[in-house]
């Protein structure tokens, strides 16, 4: 009778066993099913252009290129911020001129600043409202590009780590962009100070790109939409012409960093067929759908 027993037990013990990996292989299809599929869906992706301002340089030869290379005389040029959506997330990249110059202006001898409508108006018009701004990514510390950021105190700050050290000296390069990131820069605000590239949405589709040269923490921004990726400059580059003539700017924080720089970008721009926007290129800016639509 004993000599009996022990298979019977030993039957049991591999038929419960079966009957587990029957059940685990069961769960395993289970979550292969639609609603799996459903999760792993990524987040939509949109993209609108917003409108940050115009800028008409009085000399450009002199403003643009330290080697003499474009004529004298005035060039007018665009200030465009944009608005990245991401699922029910939003993040804002640059924000432009101030919203003081509407209907006002500014000018001296070497410049003249204007901007039509804030970025708070333009996002009511897209049923966007301020809080919902999680967060901002500065490309570097010009006030063209900071100018508006105080309507969003609640968002995340991203920007580089050199140029976040440029604005806490005791007298910043530019007090108006010191000013006007006071908020995150007093320590009241949420701030990421970047030293490397860094992946926004943490699944690689909104990408800073570490690119210095016109300023020591310059990033570039890449969205991989839908419809094929988008590659906005930051200031890497000012107008089309400098893409050819690699004209660096006489202001630019490190002449070898800017050329590596662009030599960076345009290496990533020509492996993902990226489209490429140069932010103060108004051509170049209309390669977005106007707004209110937006690029998917």
């Amino acid at each position: 009778m004993i000599g009996q027993t022990a298979p019977r037990k030993q039957k049991g013990v591999k038929m419960r066993l079966l009957g587990r990996m029957v059940m685990l292989a069961l769960l395993a299809l289970a979550n292969t099913g639609p609603a799996s599929a459903q999760q792993a869906t990524p987040p939509e992706l949109a993209l609108w252009r917003l409108d940050c301002g115009e800028i008409v340089i009085n000399q450009y030869g002199a403003f643009f290129s330290d080697t003499y290379q474009y004529p004298a005389g005035p060039k007018t040029v665009v200030g465009s911020c944009y608005l990245i959506r991401h699922g029910d997330r939003y993040m804002l990249w640059d924000t432009g001129l101030t919203d003081a110059l509407i209907g006002g202006g500014f000018s001296n001898a070497q410049q003249t600043l204007s901007l039509r409508r804030s970025l708070v108006d333009q996002l009511r018009e897209i049923g966007v409202r301020p809080e919902q701004i999680e967060i901002i990514g500065i490309s570097h510390w010009h006030f063209d590009h900071t100018g508006q950021a105080r309507h969003f105190p609640q968002a995340r700050l991203l920007m580089g780590a050199g140029d976040l050290e440029l604005l806490r000296l005791p007298s910043p390069p530019d007090a108006d962009s010191a000013e006007a990131l006071a908020h995150w820069l007093t320590g009241d605000g949420k701030v990421q100070a970047l030293t490397a590239d860094h992946d926004v949405f943490g699944d690689g589709r909104v990408m800073l790109l570490k690119t210095p040269g016109h300023t020591p923490g310059h990033n570039a921004l890449l969205v991989r939409l839908a419809s094929g990726p988008v590659l906005l400059t930051g200031d890497i580059y000012h107008f089309t012409e400098q893409v050819e003539n690699r004209g660096v700017p006489p202001f630019n924080h490190d002449r070898a960093d800017s050329l590596a720089s662009m030599d960076r970008f345009d290496r990533i721009a020509r492996n993902l067929g990226a489209r490429v926007i140069i932010q103060h290129e108004a051509a170049d800016v209309a390669k977005l759908p106007p707004f209110p639509e937006a690029a998917r």
